[in-house]
């Protein structure tokens, strides 16, 4: 067969089949058109590309706040243990603030600086995976999210100083003035397992904008007249509980904030302000929540710390602890009556007495007729064997400190008109005041008032684990401790005038009781260090020393007697 009769045939079939297809009628099966189409859509999806995603925010930011516990202060260390470990260890101190920062304040010695913005751009001049190191920063806020993103690529041995630099000038320890650190050299190799995380962790640190998405007390307080946005505090119900909180604020503790997001706005453009203690755990967490995705986070720099140091004001226990001793009247004893008063008023109109010393004391040393026995430790247990918040309540103890302590918790929890025995059986016996003999009649039991959950909670764990010795001393003891060198910081919190015509206990200083909330600062640093507060019979130090151990100083004590008491020992006095 010739080709081209093959080309004839051939044209002739492609015809016919072109005039068959346009003879054909419309097909009325759409069952087979969707089949056609699924097939077709199934092939597009099989062929696309797969797209990628990337680093899971949210389950980094949960393993990293699980991995930094409480008790080793959230991946951060405070000055004074800091400066303990660099006499025995060689740390590598790395000072994220800009050098003008440095030039102006001064730094740690052996710090290598390398600014915020450029740290991950030299991994190199860090030290390796497992290798100590501390960030330090003005105040913590860089330092932590610093810290954040370093134990996130895999550094395992990375802290951050606890208030930064303000906090170790505060302090008092030393600073290197007058010169700058040598410029920081490459000392290993930087090992990035994760690209991806490496550069979300590098592209948000060296964008941070100036002030480095903090915000300060006072302009923080402007907002919250102006346009309030929503603030969560990171603390533990602990600290929320004891130091207070900015009113409006809720509470999602650090440990646990990545799993309770249903918390917060949906809006991830809403305004969020995030505040911890010190700024250290704030700046972690609003690290972590611009990194998911919230467009207008900011912490508080300086965390609640620089909120009080500001003078702001606070809602919760403490807050109300510091106007309480502020608002203190002096007119009336600071809540306080003396025998002689409390012996008229048994006659006239008798009051509800409850003693809260324990029944051995009572059997040993008598009590005032009429009164019933519910010892400090579990006096707010038993608010139902006491009469209504508005009645008149008079309590007394040994020597008043017992008593002061039981008065300011009652009157913390809304009992209007309690007060403490001045002096307390001490001084009853010493005015020759009618005792009765025995065990007073039990008290009998009613209904307990409404009374705040967590200020009762708060309030019935200090009372109840009060110590034996109820934190206070007497006058021959502390005598005994002052002559042997252990002398401790002695505040004195009569009045001006009771410090100038009696006289005082050498080495103290005077800050009057109402002053006190205003004055913290002359306190020391450390919460650690001794305290022994002192007033005219003990009733105002008790108070004092209750506000300061909710403050958390861990080591205040009370002088019992007061300075009456040291006067009567014969003890040496500064005039």
């Amino acid at each position: 067969m010739s080709k081209k009769f093959q080309m004839f045939l051939a044209l002739l079939l492609t015809l016919s089949m072109i005039l068959g297809a346009c003879g054909s009628p419309a097909s009325t099966e759409p069952v087979a058109e969707v089949e056609a189409t699924e097939a077709v859509m199934e092939e597009v999806v099989t062929e696309a590309p797969a797209v990628e995603t990337g680093p899971d925010v949210l389950a980094l930011f949960t393993d990293l706040a699980a991995s930094l516990p409480a008790d080793k202060g959230y991946g951060s260390i405070k000055p004074a243990a800091l400066n303990e470990e660099l006499v025995e260890k060689d740390l590598f101190i790395l000072d994220v603030r800009e050098a003008a920062e440095l030039e102006e304040g001064g730094y740690i010695e052996g710090t290598v600086n390398i600014p915020v913005r450029e740290v991950l751009a030299n991994l190199d001049k860090l030290p390796g995976l497992d290798e100590p190191m501390i960030v330090t920063c003005a105040s913590g806020h860089r330092g932590g999210m610093v810290m954040a993103a370093l134990k996130l690529l895999g550094y395992t041995n990375v802290r951050n100083l606890n208030g930064g630099v303000n906090a170790w000038k505060k302090a008092e320890l030393p600073l290197v003035t007058g010169s700058m650190p040598e410029a920081p050299a490459a000392i290993s190799t930087a090992i990035i397992e994760d690209e991806a995380l490496y550069t979300l962790l590098n592209d948000f640190l060296s964008n941070l904008p100036e002030g480095f998405y903090a915000i300060k007390s006072d302009k923080l307080n402007e907002m919250l007249v102006e346009n309030p946005p929503f603030i969560v505090d990171v603390r533990s119900k602990g600290e929320w509980d004891k130091d207070g909180y900015i009113e409006g604020s809720i509470n999602l503790p650090f440990s646990d904030f990545f799993a309770n997001l249903d918390q917060i706005p949906e809006d991830k453009d809403a305004a969020i302000v995030v505040l911890c203690a010190s700024g250290h755990r704030g700046g972690m967490t609003m690290m972590g929540l611009r990194l998911m995705g919230y467009t207008n986070v900011i912490n508080l720099n300086g965390g609640l710390n620089g909120w009080k140091a500001a003078g702001l004001p606070l809602k919760g226990l403490v807050s109300e602890m510091g106007a309480f001793l502020t608002n203190l009247p002096t007119d009336a004893g600071f809540y306080s009556i003396k025998s002689d008063k409390l012996n008229e008023l048994l006659v006239e109109n008798p009051p509800f007495i409850v003693d809260v010393r324990e029944a051995a004391e009572i059997e040993t040393n008598g009590y005032i007729a009429g009164a019933v026995n519910i010892p400090i430790r579990d006096l707010l247990k038993n608010l139902d064997k006491l009469p209504g918040k508005d009645e008149k309540i008079v309590i007394t103890c040994a020597s008043g400190h017992r008593g002061s302590l039981g008065m300011m918790a009652l009157r913390l929890l809304g009992y209007t008109d309690v007060v403490n025995l001045n002096g307390g059986m001490n001084g009853w016996i010493k005015a020759e005041l009618p005792v009765e003999a025995g065990a007073p009649a039990a008290p009998v039991a009613g209904t307990a008032p409404e009374v705040d959950e967590a200020t009762f909670a708060a309030l019935d764990n200090y009372l109840s684990n009060l110590p034996e010795g109820f934190g206070a001393i007497k006058s021959p003891d502390f005598n005994t401790e002052l002559v042997g060198g252990n002398v401790p910081f002695i505040l004195d919190v009569r009045t001006v005038d009771e410090w100038t015509a009696n006289g005082h206990i050498d080495g103290a200083i005077n800050v009057p009781v109402n002053d006190v909330p205003a004055n913290l600062a002359q306190l020391p640093t450390d919460k650690a260090a001794p305290i022994m507060v002192i007033c005219a019979s003990g009733h105002r130090g008790a108070m004092t020393q209750m506000y300061l151990q909710f403050l958390g100083y861990t080591n205040v004590r009370n002088l019992n007697g007061g300075m009456n008491g040291w006067i009567a020992a014969e003890l040496p006095v500064v005039k």
